[in-house]
């Protein structure tokens, strides 16, 4: 037996919608374009930021790191101020590098490790500018992370296609 389509409830596109499909598919476009520069320079950003500062822990060109170091964190930490900013300043470096490789995770790891140091400044009671631009910092390693995260998961979508 064979069927008819019903007129009605055929679809047929105007040129209206046509034109405006297409500029959404354009603006689409423009969005992931200026979601991936944003992701690029996010993860340039969160990489090389964390070497530099990294590797000065050992150079000592910006500043005495040891100011920032909380009385209360190094009382915790074995050894004196110094070596605690030595170990600090590896765990930077290494931190740019799980950014460069796996940005998903290392946002993440960036924005915990912020935290500490925001938590750290603050508990001083001075310091607040650096704390304030470090939660600046901090959004932005979560914005990476979140980018990070969109990227891999419309992957997954299109390998999946």
């Amino acid at each position: 037996m064979a069927t008819t389509a019903n007129p009605a409830l055929t679809y047929r596109r105007s040129p209206e919608l046509t034109r405006s499909r297409s500029r959404t598919d354009s603006d689409l476009s423009a969005r992931a374009r200026g979601a991936d520069r944003a992701f690029q320079l996010l993860r340039v950003i969160f990489t090389v930021a964390p070497i530099a500062f990294g590797l000065d822990k050992f150079a000592g060109v910006l500043t005495n790191w040891e100011q920032y170091l909380a009385p209360w964190v190094d009382s915790l930490l074995p050894g004196t101020a110094h070596q605690a900013m030595l170990a600090v300043g590896v765990v930077e470096v290494i931190t740019g590098l799980v950014v460069a490789f796996a940005p998903r995770f290392g946002g993440m790891l960036v924005a915990a490790w912020l935290g500490g140091i925001i938590i750290n400044l603050v508990s001083m009671g001075q310091f607040y500018d650096i704390a304030l631009r470090d939660f600046g910092l901090l959004m932005g390693a979560v914005a990476l992370s979140l980018l990070a995260a969109g990227r891999h998961n419309a992957g997954a979508r299109h390998r999946a296609d």
